[in-house]
């Protein structure tokens, strides 16, 4: 396994590494310690060495799982969880550090640890990358030895960019994948700028970007990909990339055709997100050690062509692009 430095963390961490909503989360089952277990030793077993958690997957259960796994484990492995999801209702107003400083201190108990590598401020509002006192409580969290260091999930780039004027902050959690490529441009200049490391979640858009989905998939009800398509839980974009399904299936069926000799779609998704320089690692999920297994597999795929990027680049242009110019993603 390749490793990438996490920015200023000067983590080494393993470029294809494991994000945990899947294995805990809106997905259309049950937390399954046993599952979890499996999952996260495979990942282990084959260099993965960061993972990625939060305290609103299954109410905990997910971090638990990831702190069992790490107390169990010889090697070094990095953790990072995020915080301010519980909070209700999820406003700017709710935001305060007495209450950030509990949800720390409730994932120190539920993963039995006694420092978090990263702890993130998870997706808050917009108006809460502008209060100076939210971010500095995590300089006294440093200070009493409960956390390494602090990142941010983000949904806007707008949120990155201001995030990244805090000096404390290390890393930002973003989506960037084939049919959401705005990323890249200015915010991922900045991030290299300032040594902030960049963690890429939702890399398969929901899994549009396996190939395996048709305009017949159904998906359980209880599955994210059911009830949040235009954003009716959470952000929409956390769900198929804020792409609509019909889209999205378009597109892929059209970078299919730039890969006909290989089947595994997700592996070479996952390698045009390494191919960014500036992407410090991509955090896939898995709901089996058989997806763990073909998501490792992009650690070795060659490099792809300058031929195959430039397509990818043309089809989100036609397809995708038209539909999300209007968002601030």
């Amino acid at each position: 396994m390749n490793k990438r430095i996490l920015g200023k963390t000067g983590f080494e961490i393993s470029e294809i590494s494991l994000g945990t909503w899947q294995v805990g989360g809106k997905w259309g089952s049950a937390f399954n310690h046993d599952n979890a277990d499996a999952i996260l030793n495979a990942a282990v077993d084959n260099g993965v060495n960061f993972i990625d958690t939060a305290d609103v997957y299954s109410d905990g259960d997910s971090e638990k799982a990831v702190g069992r796994l790490v107390r169990s484990r010889p090697e070094r492995i990095f953790v990072a969880t995020k915080c301010g999801r519980k909070l209700s209702p999820h406003t700017d107003a709710a935001y305060q550090p007495a209450a950030l400083r509990k949800f720390v201190e409730d994932s120190l108990q539920n993963m039995g640890l006694e420092t978090i590598d990263l702890i993130q401020l998870h997706c808050p509002p917009t108006e809460t990358y502008n209060r100076p006192e939210i971010f500095e409580l995590f300089n006294v969290l440093k200070q009493e030895g409960k956390i390494l260091h602090l990142g941010v999930s983000v949904e806007k780039i707008d949120e990155a960019l201001k995030a990244m004027e805090y000096e404390n902050v290390t890393t930002v959690q973003i989506i960037f994948n084939m049919l959401r490529q705005r990323p890249a441009e200015q915010f991922f200049e900045e991030a290299a700028r300032k040594n902030v490391g960049i963690i890429v979640r939702v890399p398969l858009a929901s899994g549009l970007l396996s190939g395996k989905f048709t305009a017949d998939t159904v998906f359980g009800k209880e599955d994210h990909r059911t009830f949040n398509r235009n954003g009716e839980a959470f952000d929409k974009g956390e769900t198929f990339s804020g792409v609509a399904y019909s889209k999205g299936l378009q597109a892929v069926e059209e970078i299919k055709k730039l890969f006909p000799q290989n089947e595994n779609l997700a592996a070479i998704a996952l390698k045009w997100i390494l191919m960014f320089e500036q992407v410090s690692c991509v955090i896939p999920g898995a709901s089996g050690p058989d997806q763990v297994f073909s998501n490792i597999a992009a650690a070795d795929l060659p490099n792809l062509t300058i031929h195959q990027m430039e397509g990818i680049k043309n089809i989100y242009d036609q397809i995708i692009w038209p539909d999300l110019a209007k968002e601030k993603w």
